[in-house]
């Protein structure tokens, strides 16, 4: 890993990891590298932080730089699900009733999206 910042459980036993870098890893739950998001995905982080997953698995990113939040979902293209409202996200968590928060460290709170 490279500048690890963040780092939330995956359903299947394994966890993922934002790095300083600019990319999001996927480790299995033999600590076996399993994807890096930016090549499975094709997608540029601009600085990632807060990571999580939802109860489908997909993984969720909170991008500092971009000011963005984008869903990874197992199969199919990212979506970006918050685009305005952040000004600098950082740790996130989803609920199960479908809430996402998200720490936003200009603003000194904490947004909830559904």
């Amino acid at each position: 890993l490279q500048g690890p910042r963040y780092v939330s459980p995956v359903p299947s036993g394994g966890f993922v990891v934002s790095e300083e870098c600019g990319d999001v890893k996927v480790f299995m739950s033999s600590c076996k590298l399993l994807c890096s998001l930016s090549s499975k995905y094709g997608h540029q982080f601009g600085n990632p932080a807060g990571v999580c997953v939802d109860t489908d698995g997909s993984i969720l990113v909170a991008d500092e730089q971009r000011r963005t939040v984008h869903l990874f979902p197992e199969h199919g293209a990212p979506v970006c699900l918050v685009s305005t409202g952040l000004r600098r996200p950082a740790g996130m968590a989803c609920s199960s009733s479908g809430h996402l928060f998200v720490a936003d460290t200009v603003e000194n709170c904490v947004k909830v999206f559904k």
